[in-house]
């Protein structure tokens, strides 16, 4: 062997060691990345507990205090309060002093977890919960095919209803509505349907605020049509009423000036033969006003989408689910806004514009009209 080989060789030698601390690197960085995910995760369930309870909305509004404070504050148990007071400090939630024996709410994150509007994440953390309830069942379905229906879903409509009516109620009428160039029209009355309407509160919004127009919520879901139903009687209103019906049975010829559909195509059994039906409903110059999830239908698109991934666990634990249910298309959360505004323009539509709302990040909206 030569000198120049025995160079090689230590080089070859050394490379390879390198790739092996590299190798192994890797490994233990995958590994942190997993146990991060676990607390993440445990977090996110511990989370959608402190929202369902009220715990967050309490300590937002309290001094530091000791577990018995906030348990008499919210009127819970104080030894289930304490025990998630430990994983809520773990979390970096909460803020725990020793000396003192208080627990304090992080200021910099009680707009994002407590309180009525837009910015509450915690709310939507209830899908988290909600998808391990029937993690088990979606399983069997990876197997068997097929999916759930909203019957396996505890209290689905009320997360959803929720969760959509901070952004109805913040922006609906003044931001949302606008878009569609129809609130002049609005005012002076005309026939409005609102497709998919599950628990009918943005119907019901644009009931009250445009008292002239007439208004009909379409879903198929029972439970749904009640709770809005319930809602429009709390307060009285008159020129809205609700019907049990799939959309994909919709049979109104040339009846409707405007048509909205807010987050139901995409869990559609049809969704072609519902757009189609919408496009036919609409009186000549009615006009679609359509919001769905804003994310791409290409999936390397979405790999920078900062809730990209909790947008293919929704849509696999339910959205996708609850169509092939049906014997459905199963187009799934993200179908995405390119195959969205092809299937509104091949229901006939000859306009389709797609907008967006800086204040609602997680959808497109798109204005279509004949």
């Amino acid at each position: 062997m030569t000198t120049t080989d025995l160079h090689l060789t230590a080089g070859d030698g050394a490379a390879a060691r390198g790739d092996t601390v590299a190798a192994e690197d890797a490994v233990e960085a995958a590994a942190a990345r997993l146990i991060g995910i676990l607390n993440d995760s445990s977090a996110a369930v511990l989370a959608s507990i402190g929202h369902q309870t009220g715990l967050f909305d309490v300590m937002a509004g309290l001094p530091p205090a000791s577990s018995e404070q906030i348990a008499d504050a919210a009127g819970l148990n104080e030894r289930y309060v304490r025990e998630w007071l430990g994983g809520m400090v773990t979390a970096r939630f909460v803020e725990y002093r020793p000396d003192a024996g208080t627990y304090r709410l992080d200021p910099a994150l009680a707009p994002s977890i407590s309180g009525q509007g837009v910015d509450n994440l915690a709310r939507t953390l209830q899908y988290i919960t909600l998808m391990g309830e029937v993690a088990g069942k979606i399983a069997h379905k990876f197997r068997t095919g097929g999916g759930l229906g909203y019957e396996d879903y505890p209290d689905f409509v009320g997360i959803q209803a929720a969760d959509s009516a901070s952004v109805h109620d913040a922006s609906l009428v003044s931001a949302i509505l606008p878009l569609a160039g129809c609130v002049d029209r609005l005012k002076k009355g005309i026939d409005v349907a609102d497709i998919g309407c599950g628990a009918g509160h943005a119907v019901n919004l644009m009931a009250e605020a445009f008292p002239a127009s007439r208004f009909t919520g379409y879903d198929f879901f029972e439970d749904a049509v009640l709770a809005g139903r319930a809602e429009a009687r709390r307060l009285g209103l008159r020129n809205v009423r609700f019907e049990i019906l799939d959309a994909a049975d919709l049979d109104v010829v040339e009846g409707l000036d405007l048509i909205t559909l807010f987050d139901a195509i995409h869990d559609q059994a049809r969704p072609a033969k519902v757009l189609r039906n919408i496009h036919n409903a609409l009186r000549p110059d009615g006009t679609f006003l359509m919001a769905d999830i804003k994310a791409s239908s290409n999936l390397l698109d979405n790999i920078e989408l900062p809730w990209g991934t909790f947008l293919y666990a929704i849509s696999t634990f339910h959205c996708m689910s609850v169509s092939l249910a049906q014997g459905g298309d199963g187009l799934g959360t993200v179908w995405g806004v390119q195959l969205a505004e092809s299937m509104v323009r091949a229901a006939g539509f000859g306009t389709v514009e797609v907008k967006e709302l800086e204040e609602d990040p997680f959808n497109a909206y798109f204005v279509a009209r004949k």
